[in-house]
């Protein structure tokens, strides 16, 4: 195997996606040892050290970049001598810049970019009547997610120093998309039942203790769509153009793309 007994597995990830995809890389790279760390919910400003551990970091993709508050959750990390292996997941139409930020990202937090990969998730945006990427990460998908692990760490073991890294992408990265605050609302399915608070990676959902209702903050709403997938009784519902314009465009199925 290798000099490293841990593989440390972070991800940020409000619907599954990029989550399937950290564990089916760690499953391929297959060291007994392994610690997770959610940062999807988790607002905390403590430092996360991870030493001597082979790592995997993955994300998802929005608009072409990091999301923000992924970004800022991921700055608390802190890598001494830890290789890491970074994914970014995207819902089928580009992830742009957002590997390359995500690699650059690492290096600055003292990690060694061993691999890197984009894969595709289910967009946040798809639902039953415009699937984008439905269903994705699939079975294929997870095998290639095991396989890379498994040639990440033959890289390893193969390279007395690891070079540093290329990967697809531009530097400066694309300018933010700045959207007006938008947010999914209730329909008159819901009662209230709080799943939907528990899903959210910026605490924007409430239940109004005047009416006894939830309410969402549009300003914290980073659109992600957790609450509307995880919802039992189809209440939250999120109705932008821009889903069709994906359905319609970004209909051919994408596949991983792979930097050793």
């Amino acid at each position: 195997m290798t000099k490293y007994q841990t593989t440390h597995v972070v991800y940020f990830s409000p619907t599954h996606t990029s989550e399937k995809i950290a564990r089916s890389i760690a499953d391929g790279i297959g060291i007994g040892r392994r610690i997770e760390t959610d940062l999807t919910t988790d607002q905390s400003t403590t430092p996360i050290e991870i030493k001597d551990a082979l790592t995997v970091i993955s994300v998802p993709v929005y608009g072409g970049r990091l999301p923000m508050v992924a970004l800022q959750r991921l700055k608390r990390l802190k890598g001494i001598n830890a290789p890491v292996i970074l994914t970014v997941v995207f819902g089928n139409r580009d992830y742009e810049d957002a590997l390359i930020e995500l690699r650059d990202t690492a290096v600055e937090l003292g990690f060694t970019p061993l691999t890197a990969g984009s894969f595709i998730g289910e967009h946040s945006f798809s639902r039953p009547d415009l699937p984008i990427a439905e269903g994705r990460p699939d079975a294929n998908d997870l095998q290639t997610a095991a396989s890379f692990g498994r040639k990440s760490v033959e890289k390893l073991l193969q390279s007395a120093q690891i070079k540093p890294l290329s990967v697809k992408g531009n530097y400066p990265y694309k300018t933010r998309m700045v959207n007006e605050p938008m947010a999914p609302v209730c329909n008159d399915n819901c009662y209230a039942c709080g799943e939907c608070i528990e899903v959210c990676p910026t605490h924007a959902i409430h239940i109004s203790p005047e009416h006894g209702q939830i309410t969402t903050d549009a300003s914290l709403c980073i659109k992600c769509c957790a609450c509307v997938k995880v919802c039992p009784n189809a209440a939250r519902i999120f109705n932008v153009p821009f889903a069709k314009i994906l359905h319609e465009k970004f209909n051919t199925r994408k596949e991983p793309e792979l930097f050793f």
